[in-house]
């Protein structure tokens, strides 16, 4: 599932792209996404300017007048471009052959600028959902999202009052979205080496040095990642088609039973499950 580099990557390559085009048609292929296309769509969004395009953990949104447009990728959408004068496309998919990609092709979204959007789920676990009227802190999958790793709300004194009382792994504390928005199974991984922290220890045993130590590698691999233009693990590409580099950057992340990466540490990347998810750690420095 893309995290929250993968989505900032995309919505910063949209914009370049798109921002202020108007939408001048819809075509939907598949309305049968995660939740269902309405026919209203398409009519409401025709003659729409996009003014603004902005992120909110996992959300890509899309800003029309007294319109927002909801996006979530699911565990394999993407958008792609395509220039309507000559066909040629800005690849954002794994699947590099046009014929494939029009299978999963769900929606087009034509735009006055001669481009087109298309949105791509190989697995259809990603949806729309187009609000009126609202403004974005009161839409409904929004609402209970936690702050995001690099605002200013996301600090000592938030995770120590968080915490408190709460007999949680931290692995699943962070990967809880209510507490911080946008962290995914990846950079969990990687900030929880970085900050020497095993992945089962219990949250509310962390001490402020470990969770001072804890916001700054959270940022810091959140950020490296960005620049680097996101992992890039199986679906993962920006919208010019380039993949990310971050995963040239892994310290445990899918290295089972490779050495640590620190000079000083003699121990091995293992591999446990927790939430049925991967956990990868350093059986020495990690405690």
């Amino acid at each position: 599932m893309p995290e929250l580099p993968e989505i900032e990557i995309v919505k910063r390559s949209l914009f370049k792209m798109i921002n202020k085009a108007k939408i001048v048609n819809v075509k939907i292929n598949n309305k049968n996404l995660r939740y269902k296309i309405p026919d209203t769509l398409s009519k409401k969004l025709i003659n729409e300017k996009i003014l603004k395009i902005s992120r909110r953990s996992k959300y890509l949104i899309f800003h029309f007048k007294n319109k927002l447009l909801l996006v979530h990728f699911g565990m394999s959408g993407k958008f792609l471009i395509v220039r309507s004068k000559d066909n040629k496309m800005f690849k954002t998919s794994f699947y590099y052959d046009l014929n494939i990609l029009a299978k999963h092709n769900h929606i087009y979204f034509f735009l006055n600028n001669g481009l087109i959007l298309i949105y791509n789920d190989v697995r259809r676990f990603g949806f729309f959902k187009l609000f009126e009227n609202i403004k974005l802190k009161e839409i409904i999958f929004l609402k209970k999202l936690g702050p995001e790793p690099f605002s200013v709300l996301f600090c000592i004194k938030y995770v120590q009052k968080f915490i408190k009382n709460r007999k949680k792994n931290i692995k699943n504390l962070l990967m809880d979205q209510t507490f911080v928005s946008g962290l995914g199974n990846i950079y969990a991984n990687e900030a929880l080496f970085r900050s020497k922290i095993h992945p089962l220890r219990q949250c509310n045993n962390l001490e402020r040095k470990s969770i001072k130590n804890l916001i700054y590698n959270i940022r810091r691999v959140l950020k490296i990642s960005i620049n680097q233009g996101g992992s890039s693990i199986k679906d993962f590409k920006n919208a010019y088609g380039k993949s990310g580099n971050f995963q040239q950057f892994f310290n445990v992340y899918g290295q089972e039973n490779k050495n640590c990466s620190r000079i000083s540490c003699k121990g091995k990347i293992k591999k446990i499950s927790i939430s049925n998810r991967s956990s990868f750690y350093c059986n020495s420095c990690q405690n």
